[in-house]
């Protein structure tokens, strides 16, 4: 159980960065908005360690071997987005909007799917860590919107 906490917190990660980031660029942030921040951090990290042992128990070889050129472009891709973004002040309808929040969901997330193809090699129990994963992810996204907000 220790070992999958750690993992849980680890895989929570990027997650919580991108929640900060959220926090910073909305004008007021409520409790809704943060359990929605939390939200869809937590639903992804929790749903990709699912696919990822349902996927990996057949296609393992083929998965590790490219799973962290899709990180690498999906994470590039939103970095320079957030980098060209950041002059203009984003209403709170457009920076929490399933359109932008959604492929940030997406990639924090593909870490918890090769998790996932490694929890079906390792026999684990993968109800208990991804609800483990999704609960201590959406926690630390729901922190972390309002920390980005007393810091933005």
């Amino acid at each position: 159980m220790g070992e999958l906490v750690l993992i849980a917190l680890g895989l929570s990660m990027d997650a919580l960065a991108a929640a900060v980031s959220k926090g910073m660029a909305v004008r007021e942030m409520t409790c809704a908005r943060a359990l929605k921040i939390g939200a869809w951090f937590g639903v992804f990290q929790a749903g990709m360690p699912l696919i990822g042992f349902a996927v990996g128990s057949r296609f393992s070889m083929h998965i590790v071997r490219y799973d962290h050129w899709i990180a690498l472009l999906l994470l590039g891709y939103l970095g320079v987005r957030m980098i060209c973004e950041a002059g203009e002040e984003m209403k709170t309808d457009e920076a929490l909007n399933a359109k932008s929040l959604f492929p940030l969901a997406v990639a924090t997330s593909v870490d918890a799917l090769a998790a996932g193809v490694t929890f079906a090699f390792l026999q684990t129990d993968i109800w208990r860590a991804a609800g483990l994963i999704g609960a201590c992810t959406w926690a630390l996204s729901f922190a972390g919107a309002w920390l980005g907000k007393a810091l933005g």
